[in-house]
């Protein structure tokens, strides 16, 4: 274990963690990287209406707990979406976290501006969405209860001062065709943070489910790099 470095995953906001399988597949494979993943709360199956911000960060702090008390000293975390921002939270507390990957993090975000949080409404306002992101996107979102949105929004807004706490080595991924996270959003995240050891990939023509776009392959060689250099 003394050798050994822990990657922990934190999927996004209506996914789960098939969203980044591809990637944690790639990196069981390399040599002393112990993986893990698990499903934020409300994310296993249907989604639940009673979705909670407090759960979410409960969750995030009982796996790096659980890494920290089994004697791992070096701590990679990754995060998709509302991911980046709970895996950010988690590198600006945790002296054991030695690196920070975030993917297309949520800290700009679509806004519903709809006072009810009408997802089906918004939906028309915001057409790109529909043709981004067809079928799959359409019924991930319109599943979501309005309640679990707001603790969404809530997440974001409630931890968007934890950049200006991270000083480890962070790459941040953006891709180009993100209609839920804008490019400029990776901009934002870079200016906030202040460690001096940070970098930016954007991905052309990528939109926000990067491990199942055509550079896939390209987005997880240079993650292997990033964590292994």
């Amino acid at each position: 274990m003394l050798f050994r470095k822990a990657i922990l995953i934190i999927h996004g906001f209506g996914g789960g963690t098939y969203d980044e399988e591809y990637l944690e597949n790639r990196l069981e494979l390399i040599r002393n990287f112990d993986v893990f993943t698990f499903t934020l709360p409300g994310h296993d199956g249907l989604f639940k209406s009673n979705m909670k911000e407090n759960e979410w960060i409960k969750k995030t702090d009982e796996m790096i707990d659980f890494l920290i008390k089994n004697n791992y000293k070096t701590i990679y975390v990754i995060g998709h979406s509302m991911g980046g921002v709970l895996a950010s939270r988690l590198a600006s507390k945790h002296k054991e976290i030695k690196k920070l990957v975030l993917l297309a993090a949520a800290f700009r975000y679509l806004e519903f501006k709809d006072d009810n949080i009408d997802v089906v409404k918004s939906l028309k306002k915001t057409p790109e969405l529909v043709k981004d992101y067809k079928e799959e996107f359409l019924s991930r979102l319109i599943k979501m209860p309005p309640n679990a949105i707001k603790e969404f929004i809530k997440t974001v807004k409630n931890n968007e001062y934890v950049l200006k706490n991270i000083n480890i080595p962070t790459l941040i991924i953006q891709g180009t065709s993100d209609s839920l996270v804008p490019l400029e959003t990776a901009d934002y995240i870079y200016n906030e943070i202040p460690s001096t050891n940070k970098e930016v990939l954007i991905l052309d023509g990528v939109n926000h489910d990067i491990f199942k776009s055509i550079k896939k392959e390209e987005v997880t060689e240079e993650i292997i790099k990033f964590l292994t250099k």
